[in-house]
């Protein structure tokens, strides 16, 4: 008689054996799509350097063409309390967790369908005690009660002949790096968003203490226009202009501090906290530091790097393993199984010589007639696949553009923040001028108020046109990827680059 293992290892070699002629699997094979040659995103030549003001935010910026970039890209800014709110954030931030858990989760299933490639095994007892009618043993004869004790072991190993449980496992792999990358995108999105999110506070906050300064100077100016008045040099239109020039600064003050307050509330729920558990925040623009490099992948190497390009790559290939998985279902199958064990009518003789049974048995099963439903299913995939080309084409495409986008914003934000700093000097030169002709009554009121205002525009100007350098540089960074292939204490397995 054969025993269990001598079964098993039958099976065992009867697998192995197939799937040494099996070939190669049924369907697709997947291949990376070409990536993009060539060093340009935009049509027009990028200047080596933007334009560079005399102020604390207008360094040059060089647009460093194929150098890397770093893992942990927010140092750059130069800021400690910026390194501190990310990495805060991506210790408490629950879509983090919630990722971390999916990926293990897909990484599992991987292992599941792994497990298919090898016999299945199983051990079954049996005991029975059953009433037999003596009517099916022949007529008038009586009834009887009787025992039955079966104790085996089964092996089943279905043959992966045509490829397709290879295919599925392929599928599973590639949910598994996509998995691993829609983390990776989680990363990035919310560094990218808490540094976002801390310039606007910082941005917030400068706006705001412009404008308290700009309130000074203005009730200062209505204090003069009284005295001026009770001393009858001018009218009360002159004070109510004052009065009401004041009001509309003021009124500047409730807008600005609500951006600082939802900043701050934003920053507290990216880090795990509740809005009124954040601590203060005391960060201004001044804090930080405008990269003076910036480093600029190769189009070939952004399609490598960017996680969302490569999260469409891992579901263009799950697509294609699908294809495989669903033109095998077309083929045969076939399925060997054994079993060994002993069978009693009685307990006691159960495992003594002569109870041993064992029995071998193969199957092969072939759709004949489905209706159908498999052809129509394996169409469905091709479909699927071809859906899953365009997307990801069109995410090549989105990506290209983020990148010319942020490319050109830096160039002109540099522009941008050269012009607003020159109409600044201007407009601070020309209300210290007409403030001296004011005094001396060589012009009248209006034309000081002007002044003043274009003086508090051009103040909010400069603010916002510095806190889009760094938002903008931000978004250039995010765009490119945000350096993960570089960071090795992102909490993942990184798969290795392509």
């Amino acid at each position: 008689m054969k025993t269990p293992s001598a079964i098993i290892a039958g099976v065992t070699l009867a697998g192995v054996c197939a799937a040494a002629l099996a070939g190669c699997a049924v369907g697709p094979h997947y291949e990376t799509p070409a990536r993009p040659s060539g060093d340009a995103y935009t049509a027009e030549a990028l200047p080596e350097r933007t334009i560079e003001t005399d102020t604390g935010a207008g360094r040059a910026q060089r647009f460093a063409v194929g150098q890397e970039l770093p893992g942990r890209w927010w140092s750059l800014f130069g800021s400690a309390q910026l390194d501190a709110l990310i990495e805060r954030a991506m210790g408490n931030y629950p879509d983090i967790a919630a990722q971390q858990a999916a990926l293990r989760a897909a990484r599992e299933q991987v292992r599941a369908q792994q497990g298919v490639f090898l016999p299945q095994a199983q051990a079954q007892f049996n005991p029975e005690r059953a009433k037999i009618s003596g009517a099916s043993v022949a007529p008038n004869f009586p009834s009887y009660t009787t025992s039955l004790y079966q104790a085996n072991v089964s092996v089943s190993y279905t043959l992966d002949v045509f490829g397709g449980e290879r295919r599925q496992l392929e599928g599973l792999q590639a949910q598994a790096e996509n998995q691993n990358f829609v983390l990776e995108a989680s990363y990035l999105t919310l560094s990218a968003n808490v540094a976002a999110t801390a310039i606007q506070l910082a941005a917030a906050r400068e706006q705001i203490l412009a404008t308290h300064e700009i309130i000074d100077v203005e009730e200062k100016e209505l204090a003069i226009i009284e005295r001026q008045f009770n001393l009858g040099t001018h009218t009360r239109a002159d004070v109510l202009q004052q009065q009401s020039n004041l009001a509309s600064v003021r009124a500047t003050l409730p807008g600005l501090e609500q951006q600082r307050a939802a900043s701050e509330h934003e920053i507290a729920v990216l880090t795990g906290q509740l809005p009124r558990d954040v601590g203060a925040i005391n960060l201004t623009l001044a804090d930080f530091q405008l990269p003076e490099d910036l480093p600029v992948s190769l189009p070939s190497a952004l399609v490598a790097q960017r996680p969302d390009i490569r999260q469409n790559e891992a579901l263009l290939h799950e697509a294609s393993a699908q294809v495989g998985v669903a033109t095998a279902n077309l083929l045969p199958q076939i399925t060997l199984s054994a079993s060994a064990g002993d069978e009693s009518l009685l307990f006691s003789t159960l495992f003594k010589p002569g109870s041993g049974v064992w029995g071998l048995a193969g199957s092969l099963t072939a759709p004949v007639f489905e209706g159908g439903t498999l052809r129509a299913r394996r169409r469905a995939a091709i479909d699927t696949y071809e859906q899953a080309a365009a997307r990801y084409r069109l995410t090549v495409l989105m990506a290209f553009q983020n990148v010319a986008d942020c490319l050109t914003a830096l160039e002109h934000d540099a522009e941008a923040l050269k012009a607003q700093s020159d109409a600044l000097g201007a407009a601070k030169a020309s209300l210290d001028l007409i403030q001296r002709q004011y005094d001396a009554g060589a012009v009248n009121y209006v034309s000081l108020l002007t002044a003043q205002q274009q003086y508090q525009e051009s103040r909010i100007a400069v603010v916002r046109a510095t806190a889009s350098r760094f938002a903008d540089t931000v978004a250039l960074f995010q765009a490119l990827g945000g350096g993960w292939w570089n960071r090795k204490d992102s909490g993942t397995a990184q798969l290795s680059m392509r």
